[in-house]
């Protein structure tokens, strides 16, 4: 069970480079983020309100989650994960990490 999840909001720079946008997201964002220890799965959804954000979640399932997310923060620093393709800037992504306090299912 994942300990903690990556949240992230973000936008198609125009709807010109969507296309690029999603290729980008779907083939390289996400196995990017996937091959980094501790973060397991990955899920988009798109906006049902055509002025709403895409979102991306991105689970972590990690002894020391502090330690995953310093990964990941090396890995975009560093450049060893790709520049942003076809995103939009203004607004700008808004990125929020959550730690897993609970958990319920449908009994």
């Amino acid at each position: 069970m994942p300990r903690a999840i990556l949240y992230v909001e973000t936008r198609p720079a125009s709807a010109e480079e969507a296309a690029d946008y999603h290729k980008w997201y779907n083939e390289v964002h996400i196995p990017e983020i996937l091959a980094i220890d501790g973060f397991v799965s990955a899920r988009r959804f798109e906006p049902m309100d055509p002025d709403g954000p895409f979102v991306a979640i991105y689970e972590i399932d990690a002894d020391d989650v502090e330690a995953a997310r310093a990964r990941l923060t090396e890995a975009t620093q560093s450049g060893r994960n790709s520049r942003p393709v076809g995103v939009s800037f203004d607004p700008p992504p808004t990125t929020q990490y959550y730690r897993e306090i609970a958990s319920f299912t449908q009994a």
